[in-house]
């Protein structure tokens, strides 16, 4: 199979391209990321060893390391940046780093906010109760 290629238009001058290569996000303020697979083996880096620190058996830690580990894998074993964000299934890379921050933050606030302790309070009688 020949190798597809892709016309670019760049400072008044019509170039060539490897169709391999991603020119944008067509993503409005979401710039192509450069190093896509070192970010996300960052992040994922940081998520694990911070769900490491939350018990065992608590469901955001197993839920959230199942689906981690599966992402490293999937980063490791993908070269290709297309293949693996359909390998991903959750949009295009630079989402995904997106997606791998915003888990970063939320999983810092779990540690901050220890949802698997008991609570401090009895909740009231009818509050798990529905139509009330």
């Amino acid at each position: 199979s020949g190798t597809n290629f892709l016309w670019l238009y760049e400072s008044g001058q019509v170039k060539m391209a490897s169709a391999t290569m991603k020119v944008t996000t067509g993503l409005t303020r979401l710039a192509v990321a450069k190093t896509p697979h070192h970010t996300l083996s960052v992040l994922y880096g940081k998520i694990l060893r911070c769900v490491q620190k939350m018990p065992s058996d608590a469901a955001y830690r197993r839920y959230t390391e199942e689906i981690v580990k599966e992402r490293v894998i999937a980063v490791e074993e993908e070269p290709n940046i297309f293949k693996l964000e359909e390998r991903i299934g959750s949009g295009q890379v630079e989402e995904v780093i997106l997606q791998a921050e915003n888990e970063l933050y939320l999983a810092r606030k779990m540690l901050e906010w220890k949802p698997w302790e008991p609570l401090v309070d009895k909740p009231p009688d009818n509050q798990w109760k529905w139509p009330v």
